[in-house]
Parts: structure tokens; C-alpha cells; sequence
């Protein structure tokens, strides 16, 4: 027994980590060809890439490991069923339900780990993942001036070189706009040749300028409207660029601590508690300020005469004919007033507590991912398994297909309800649960079919079953 339980594990074992992997690559591919105009032509460190795609990958795993748990319980008993190994432990007395018992095991302790890693672990990686993107995608690309383009990466210069020898350091014809003191083109170097280089510590540009002048437009005297013009030629003249902007600054960490990404469950409970009072007392507000405003008719003076209705409709137009002449347009105003003044309170009051129901079904829908990950590992466990039995073929042939296409409806079916919680059409819980429901008796019932050997998939059934229809059709 204890044979056949390690012969089961291993078969489990190298195509879980084969797929886990080749999942992780695809995703990450995935979120390059996204990101990869953010990516390029910045001058990055080595150092910087990796931990970018480090924090990328450990992002990733929630998407990875249900695909990967998916498509190698399909693979295991395939190929267990097609070599016949099923076969001969059910002819020995055993279950199918004994056979699987190790990888039910195996997945439960995958699934525990997967809850801690997305409670302890996956916010962790959020925040730095998120934090160094941003820093990324506002890093400045590198320095790359070309011949015969003006270059304005660098703040309050406009640098245009006509040719560049082979070198890459000489260069000719060139034109520098200087716009460092915030009035225009009023200063313009220009230079027949000279050389680009970098110091040593890359944060200066320095180019050295030969045969050359340089006009500059000075401000005149105070309250006078003339420009002197001072020209100034030379032989060499070394201009140094400060280029710290192209390095990349790290933005605080802390500053995105609070999204509902970053937040483990106890931080989601009580963010999401917080929420729920500040929407409360929003809504008590806007009643008290609506209620204050509410005196349409109490800020009117009651008219003298005796046959005033005290029941009258604010809407009925006769009640004006109680007031005299020179104050109804008085009360249309003020009337008018109070309409406007309350419908701006609603609409902001309304657009405020949108705002955050919508934080708060984020919030919601976090806390329950924590869970969902872990139980869809052991739903597509359980279809599977009893999917590699029934269908019989191993290798990376028909169970890809039949996975991915499995692993795609689960995630179509996640992705649209997690909209529908988001813009509050569902509930978080019916949203995030709703694959996990839909595909839970899919579970069930490919195992049920399983115990019992049933050809679900076998075509020649299908075959012989539409024989006979056509059959006693035709008699």
C-alpha cells in the first residue's frame, strides 16, 4: 500500500512542478508584453529587472498554482490509466477513492500553504511589486541623443547635433538652447565640433566645445522694454549636464500600504469596518444637512387671509394667489434656492458614498480571495483527477486542452463576477464563490463517474447509443 502511495506521489510530483513553472513563465511573458514599452530604452540595472520580475512572479502564483494542480491530476491519471496502473490496483481491491487519497492529501497540505502564502506572503509582494512598477514607469528613458533631432530629455535644454562620428564621442555642428532660466530661447550656443562623454560616476554629461559662439539675450534696465544682445565667441568651452533625473528614485513604500491589495485578512477587516462606519456617518450627515435645508415652505411668512389652506401642495401653483404681488418673486427665488442647494447636497453625498461602497466591495472581495484560492485548488483537484481516469491519455497532448479550456471558463466565471462585486451588482460573497459553486458538482459528478468506470468520453458509447435510436427510428 505504502508502494503505491509513493508510486502515486511521484507521478503527481514532476508534472506539478513541470506546469507550476511553465505556467509561471507564460504569465510573466504575459505581463512583459504588457509592460514592455515601460521597460525599454530606460537604462535599468540588472538588479532592478530582477527584483521586478521576482515580485511579478510571486504575484503570479495565485493564477499559476490552480492551473498547474489542474492539469497534472489530469496528467497523473491519464497516464496511470493509459499504462494500465489503474487498472491493475482496482483489480487488486482497491478504489479509486484509495488510489487518490495521497494527492487528496498532498492538495489539502498545497492548499493550507496556498491560504498562508496569500495571507502573509502575497500583499507583501503586492506592495513592493506595485511600489517599484510605479518608480519604473516614471524613470525617464536613458540618454540617447540621435543626429539631427533636437533632444529635450534633459530639464531646460534643447540639444540638437548634426553628425556623430564613428567613435560615438566626436561630434558636429552643434546647437544647444539653454531654457534653465525659465524666459524663452534667450541664450543659444552653437559650435563646429567638440566631444560627448560621461564622467565617471555617470552623473554628468560633459561636452567640450570647439570653435564656437554663444548668443545670449540679457534683460534691460527696470522699466524699459529693451533686450541687449551679448555675443560671445570661443575656442573651447566644456558644458556639464546634471543627469541625476535619469536615475531611478525609489518612491516610500508606505505610501501604498493602504491599498486593499497590500492588506492581509485582519487589516481587510478592519479597513472594511472603517469603511462601513464612514459611509454610515455619511449618510446620517447628508440626512441632518438636507433635513436643515428642508424649509421650503416654513422660511415663507403665512399669508394673512383667512382662507389660506394649511394642506396646500408645494406643488400647486394657486398657493402663490395667497401671497401679495411683491413677494411672490421672493419665494420663487428662494424656493428655487433650496431645490438647488439640496440637489447639490444629494449629488455629492450620492457620488461620496459611491465612491466608497465601491472601495468597500473592493475590500470584500480581497478578504474572500484569500479563501477562494485555496478551495478552487481542491475543486480542480477533484475534476481533474477523475478527468484523467475517464479520458485515459497522459503527456501535454489532451489534457492541456482540456484543462486550459476548463481553468478558462473558471476564470472567465471569476473575473466577470469580481466586475459584477465591483461595480455592485453581486455581493463580494455570491461573486467571489460563484465559480467555486458552479464548478463544485462538476467535481462531484466526473468522480462519481469515475468510481464507477463510466465512458463519458468514450465515443464508441456514444456511437452504439445512437445506433440504437436510429434503429427503432426505423422500424
Amino acid at each position: 500500500m505504502k508502494k503505491i502511495n509513493l508510486l502515486v506521489l511521484r507521478a503527481f510530483a514532476g508534472p506539478l512542478v513541470l506546469t507550476f513553472l511553465i505556467a509561471l513563465f507564460v504569465l510573466l511573458m504575459q505581463f512583459l508584453w504588457k509592460y514592455i514599452d515601460d521597460l525599454v530604452g530606460k537604462g535599468l540595472d540588472w538588479i532592478i529587472i530582477f527584483k521586478l520580475m521576482a515580485y511579478v512572479t510571486i504575484t503570479l502564483v495565485p493564477l499559476a498554482l490552480p492551473l498547474a494542480i489542474l492539469l497534472s491530476s489530469i496528467m497523473t491519471f491519464g497516464n496511470l490509466a493509459e499504462h494500465f496502473e489503474l487498472t491493475a490496483c482496482k483489480s487488486a481491491g482497491m478504489s479509486l477513492q484509495k488510489i487518490m487519497r495521497p494527492l487528496i492529501i498532498c492538495t489539502i497540505l498545497i492548499s493550507m500553504l496556498a491560504f498562508v502564502f496569500s495571507n502573509y506572503f502575497l500583499p507583501i509582494a503586492n506592495l513592493k511589486m506595485n511600489a517599484l512598477l510605479y518608480d519604473v514607469r516614471q524613470q525617464k528613458p536613458a540618454l540617447y541623443i540621435k543626429e539631427g533631432v533636437f533632444y529635450n530629455g534633459i530639464d531646460g535644454y534643447s540639444i540638437k547635433i548634426g553628425a556623430k562620428d564613428k567613435d560615438g564621442k566626436t561630434i558636429r555642428n552643434i546647437t544647444i538652447y539653454d531654457h534653465t532660466l525659465g524666459r524663452g530661447n534667450t541664450k543659444v550656443v552653437l559650435a563646429e565640433s567638440g566631444s560627448m562623454v560621461m564622467s565617471q560616476d555617470e552623473r554628468y554629461l560633459i561636452l567640450t566645445l570647439i570653435k564656437g559662439s554663444s548668443y545670449e539675450e540679457r534683460p534691460g534696465e527696470q522699466g524699459r522694454n529693451n533686450y541687449p544682445l551679448m555675443r560671445t565667441e570661443f575656442d573651447e568651452q566644456v558644458v556639464r549636464f546634471d543627469l541625476s533625473s535619469f536615475k531611478l528614485t525609489r518612491t516610500n513604500e508606505q505610501l501604498f500600504k493602504d491599498n486593499f491589495q497590500m492588506l492581509n485578512l485582519d487589516q481587510l477587516e478592519h479597513a472594511a469596518d472603517s469603511l462601513e462606519r464612514k459611509i454610515a456617518d455619511k449618510r446620517i450627515e447628508a440626512e441632518r444637512r438636507i433635513s436643515m435645508n428642508y424649509n421650503l415652505v416654513d422660511s415663507v411668512k403665512k399669508p394673512d387671509q383667512n382662507n389660506y389652506d394649511l394642506n396646500a401642495q408645494i406643488g400647486d401653483q394657486e398657493i402663490l394667489l395667497f401671497f401679495p404681488d411683491h413677494r411672490r418673486n421672493m419665494i420663487l427665488n428662494s424656493a428655487l434656492f433650496n431645490a438647488r442647494n439640496m440637489k447639490s447636497i444629494v449629488n455629492d453625498n450620492a457620488e461620496d458614498i459611491a465612491h466608497k461602497s465601491k472601495n468597500l466591495a473592493k475590500h470584500r472581495i480581497e478578504w474572500h480571495r484569500k479563501f477562494t484560492l485555496s478551495f478552487a485548488c481542491l475543486i480542480l483537484f477533484f475534476i481533474g483527477a477523475p478527468l484523467g481516469a475517464i479520458i485515459k491519455k497522459g503527456g501535454l497532448g489532451m489534457p492541456v486542452v482540456i484543462s486550459v479550456l476548463l481553468f478558462v471558463i473558471y476564470h472567465v466565471i471569476s473575473i466577470s463576477a469580481e466586475k459584477f462585486a465591483r461595480e455592485g451588482v453581486m455581493e463580494p460573497f455570491n461573486a467571489m464563490w460563484l465559480s467555486s459553486a458552479i464548478l463544485l458538482p462538476v467535481g462531484i459528478f466526473l468522480t462519481a463517474k469515475a468510481t464507477t468506470d463510466s465512458s463519458i468520453f468514450d465515443k464508441d458509447a456514444y456511437l452504439r447509443v445512437l445506433k440504437k435510436i436510429t434503429g427503432r427510428l426505423k422500424k
